[in-house]
């Protein structure tokens, strides 16, 4: 099978051992970019179930990733790391983020609330066209646990074959196959192998000085971006270090329940924290967020967050009262960077 070949010139490894590749025609050099943010604001609505737009469905019954470019990951924060790879795929053809559901459930971890709330993906993805060549990156997810005791040549096999990508895109750390068997270098190889493009960028640093030493014993820990990281900003409530490695401010989504909904008077609205969707900052206050209200209406407020409740406190008397009026289901609090 002859060996797609693709040059992007941003597009780099930083090899552990004094090695020298050009697989796949890209550049292999040490990467240093350091990552800006277009906030783009938009008011989520209260359908859930947001879908892709439509894409052309590809020939032969191939799944929509066909004849994209993948990268490669956990997409759980969707920080700028993430963001890095999108960017990097679609310099190339049309971005896919592809990772796995069902790991926890197959492995036994404990549950937990996701940084970023399901129907808040797309508004994120959407936000990073400007990035990508105007595209916005289309998620593809695959079971875990039909993935899970493939070898890493499987694995790519899988990914030529049976989902006909084009190419895929991964950072310098990525393992793959069973027990994670696999790194970058060999993903390297065996794409080359099967006629895939392969694109291997290092890591987006951290760029905090005192963030640099967390949990040092960890071996995969080496100062790059990740969604632990942002899981333990937001575990110390430091919304400014949540921005920088999101890339965007944090949004919070509540949903009111049948048994437990939103109470409001003229300028307060309070929630349990059995309605959020995703992750929350630890208890205390937090000056300068903003609240969505249905489509286009953002009011200035403060957040605080106890033990049991979310209370959204707005300095206009009365726009609480809208949250009662409209019995709205859905509330949006966009953090801004001051926090407890």
């Amino acid at each position: 099978m002859p060996t797609a070949r693709f040059a992007i010139g941003n597009v780099a490894v930083l090899p552990r051992a004094a090695v020298n590749l050009r697989p796949c025609g890209a550049v292999f050099r040490q990467l240093h970019r350091r990552s800006t943010s277009r906030p783009l604001l938009c008011s989520i609505t209260s359908e859930l179930s947001q879908q892709e737009e439509d894409r052309e469905v590809p020939s032969q019954g191939l799944p929509p990733v066909a004849g994209g470019i993948v990268a490669l990951g956990k997409f759980d924060a969707l920080h700028i790391g993430h963001r890095e790879l999108a960017i990097q795929a679609a310099k190339v053809g049309p971005p896919f983020l592809l990772s796995f559901v069902g790991m926890a459930e197959v492995l036994g971890w404990e549950p937990r609330a996701p940084i970023v709330a399901k129907c808040d993906r797309r508004r994120v993805l959407s936000s990073w066209a400007p990035y990508c060549n105007n595209m916005i990156p289309a998620e593809f997810q695959v079971e875990f646990s039909s993935v899970r005791h493939l070898t890493p040549r499987q694995f790519v096999e899988k990914l030529a074959k049976e989902l006909g990508v084009r190419g895929v895109v991964a950072g310098e750390n990525y393992r793959f196959g069973y027990r994670a068997a696999g790194d970058a270098l060999e993903l390297v190889r065996l794409c080359e192998e099967y006629g895939l493009g392969a694109y291997i960028i290092g890591s987006v640093m951290d760029k905090k000085q005192y963030a640099r030493n967390i949990n040092s014993s960890d071996s995969k820990e080496r100062g790059q971006v990740s969604s632990t990281r942002v899981r333990r900003a937001l575990a110390v409530g430091d919304m400014r270090y949540v921005s920088e490695l999101l890339g965007r401010k944090h949004r919070l989504i509540l949903m009111a329940k049948d048994q437990e909904g939103f109470t409001s008077n003229n300028s307060r609205v309070s929630a349990p924290k059995s309605c959020l969707l995703n992750l929350a900052p630890k208890e205390g206050l937090y000056e300068k967020c903003s609240l969505s209200i249905g489509e286009d209406n953002l009011v200035p407020c403060k957040v605080v967050i106890d033990t049991k409740h979310i209370h959204i406190e707005m300095d206009e008397v009365g726009t609480g009262n809208i949250v009662s009026n409209q019995d709205l289901r859905l509330l949006c609090i966009e953090f801004g960077d001051s926090g407890t």
